[in-house]
């Protein structure tokens, strides 16, 4: 075997390796007890509006607004769509990475495409309240589950571990005082 050939049939061995590896990785069953939507709740009612802090550019009540939107239009359906091309490539694979590693990190500050900003400001109190609301509410629910703007389709339970996910990236920003 000649070099070039050599070099060749070694790196269609690596790559196949590590997608074989990488699906291998994504497909593995994992424990996500620790973002159950019974534990979240627990855990949200456990904070006092009064004391949180948040460190990046969005206060408390314009944060708990924004998961409680998300978790509604998961029943609702979402405003605005990436593609399906999108949404079957780039979103699916982005949400497998997310569930696999149990985290999701998205930009804190970016707006659902479509989310409607009623307040920049309010009641921090009723913001958690909605929140909360909407996780019984997303918990109860037993209708349609609407394709996910990024993600496209998902069943209930990559919903509620989307949700809770989603919510414990952006709880990475509050601090209790």
């Amino acid at each position: 075997m000649d070099r070039r050939s050599f070099t060749k049939f070694a790196a269609s061995g690596a790559v196949l390796g590590l997608a074989g590896g990488t699906a291998l990785w994504l497909g593995a069953p994992r424990d996500h007890a620790h973002l159950g939507l019974d534990r979240m709740l627990d855990h949200l009612s456990t904070l006092a509006p009064g004391s949180l802090r948040m460190q990046g550019q969005w206060d408390a009540f314009r944060t708990f607004n924004h998961l409680a939107q998300s978790i509604e239009f998961s029943m609702d359906g979402f405003p605005e769509a990436k593609s399906p091309l999108f949404q079957n490539t780039v979103g699916s694979l982005a949400f497998k990475v997310f569930r696999a590693r149990g985290a999701m990190s998205h930009g804190l500050d970016e707006e659902i495409p479509g989310e409607i900003v009623a307040a920049e400001a309010g009641d921090t109190r009723q913001a958690l309240d909605r929140l909360m609301g909407a996780l019984t509410t997303f918990r109860a629910y037993d209708g349609d589950l609407k394709p996910h703007f990024a993600y496209g389709a998902l069943g209930k339970d990559d919903y509620a571990l989307a949700h809770t996910m989603h919510i414990t990236n952006h709880l990475e920003e509050v601090q209790t005082a």
